[in-house]
């Protein structure tokens, strides 16, 4: 009987297992590959050792020493951070700003993104917002300086708000304004001027002085006619006028020829402490009260007269200097999160977007309930973005922030170069600050990382 031996059984004791030498010859091959990929990789990890490795080391090692580096003090400096109220303000500041800049990005970045692609020139709407993201800091912060400017004629920002303030409350007319001490006007606390008792009949002559020619009105006439004048028994007459004659000639307290009345001045009658009667001064400066009872009388100026007029908002005063400042980090970064949310709505399944409509909701049910759950990925990589770069900021801080104000401005970041190197000369508290910093940091980091390679497998 004859054996017939099929093909693939008399085939396989010759590959019954790998060739000899072939296990070492891979081994060999991945040494290899990862012996050039660390080769090529090796300058670049030399330069992360010397500009990321080793400074953090040499600052956690120098934040256990005291000030000039002579002394270890073990956690002192760590201890310091919490007990120092710049600090602590630092610390404050920049909680603020962790909590309040990148909510408001993601906010206006997220609305921006879905407004824009209702607009016709969207390409050119993005381009004009993103545009801040190529100004330096530095640049940002000096535009910004001037913008915040206290004098109405220097910063745009105030000259807006005078204007607006303006248009709806008419300003004091004669804020330089004053009395001559010992002339016949008393100034109250409040700023306005009185009269001794005048009774009916009587004239009242109001010399003021501190009135810049600018300031004098130009339908304003001469004051002496009706200074001149006579009252009648049941009448209150008056003049209020400067009391001042160029060239220094006439004489104080009484009306000259040369001496212009006040028009447009508010004039109050006074009786027993209460006002029984108010009137505003003609082009020559004359005012009027007529049938007033007997008795004595006094005439009062109001104190809206003589006051200042307004000059704005305190910006960078110590009240409103951070708000200020992350006023303008929002308008540098606005156009960074519309475009990154941007990015990620133009991926988003338009026909999940058209199901829901067709199914009867609105626009704000549609943004509410299915747009922003399905941005939620790239919201929170914005977000915690922002966080990071938040933590970090210094110029705008340092640059925008005067003087008087820079401890109730100041963050982490700046307070770390001022103890360091802008005058308090201590390396070691610096250095704790420093860590500190690094060290809120790094989960934000962390998180990011992973969910960025969460969004990638």
């Amino acid at each position: 009987m004859t054996t017939t031996t099929s093909p693939a059984r008399a085939a396989g004791p010759r590959s019954a297992g790998p060739a000899p030498g072939g296990a070492s010859a891979r081994a060999r091959a991945k040494r290899r590959q990862r012996a050039i990929a660390l080769l090529f990789a090796l300058p670049a990890l030399l330069l992360l050792g010397a500009l990321v490795l080793y400074p953090v080391l040499f600052s956690v090692g120098r934040s256990l020493f005291d000030a000039d580096g002579s002394r270890f003090i073990g956690a002192g400096n760590y201890v310091e951070v919490f007990r120092d109220p710049v600090t602590l303000k630092a610390i404050r500041n920049s909680t603020i700003w962790i909590v309040v800049a990148p909510t408001l990005l993601t906010g206006l970045g997220l609305i921006l993104a879905v407004l824009v692609e209702k607009v016709r020139w969207a390409t050119a709407f993005k381009l004009l917002l993103f545009l801040p993201m190529a100004v330096s800091f530095l640049a940002a912060g000096i535009i910004f300086r001037l913008a915040y400017e206290e004098d109405p004629d220097r910063g745009v920002l105030n000259a807006a708000v005078v204007g607006v303030h303006d248009a709806f409350k008419d300003s004091s007319t004669y804020p330089a304004a004053r009395a001559r001490d010992g002339e016949g006007l008393a100034k109250g606390p409040d700023g306005s001027y009185t009269t001794s008792s005048v009774p009916p009949g009587g004239t009242a002559l109001l010399g003021l002085v501190g009135v810049p020619p600018k300031d004098i009105p130009a339908e304003a006439e001469p004051a002496l006619p009706a200074a001149s004048r006579q009252a009648a028994d049941t009448e209150l007459r008056g003049v209020v006028y400067l009391d001042f004659t160029p060239g220094g000639e006439g004489e104080r307290g009484k009306v000259d020829k040369a001496e212009k009345g006040l028009p447009g001045m508010a004039v109050e009658a006074m009786r027993d402490g209460k006002s029984v009667g108010r009137t505003t001064t003609a082009a020559d400066g004359s005012f009027s009260f007529r049938d007033l009872g007997a008795g004595s009388y006094t005439v009062r100026l109001p104190a809206e007269n003589f006051a200042a007029p307004f000059e704005g908002v305190s910006w960078l005063g110590p009240t409103l200097v951070t708000p200020a400042i992350i006023g303008a980090y929002l308008w540098i970064w606005t156009g960074f999160a519309m475009v990154l949310i941007g990015a990620g709505l133009s991926s988003l399944p338009r026909d999940t977007l058209e199901a829901a409509r067709m199914d009867g909701a609105n626009e704000w049910q549609v943004f509410r309930k299915i747009t922003v759950p399905l941005l939620a990925p790239i919201l929170t990589v914005v977000f915690v973005t922002l966080v990071i770069n938040v933590m970090k900021v210094f110029d705008l801080v340092y640059i925008i922030a005067p003087g008087p104000v820079q401890e109730d401005a100041t963050v982490l970041a700046t307070q770390m170069w001022l103890v360091s190197f802008g005058g308090g000369n201590n390396q070691g508290l610096g250095s704790a600050l420093g860590v500190l910093l690094l060290v809120l940091v790094i989960p934000a980091m962390v998180f990011n990382v992973r969910r960025f390679r969460r969004s990638q497998s």
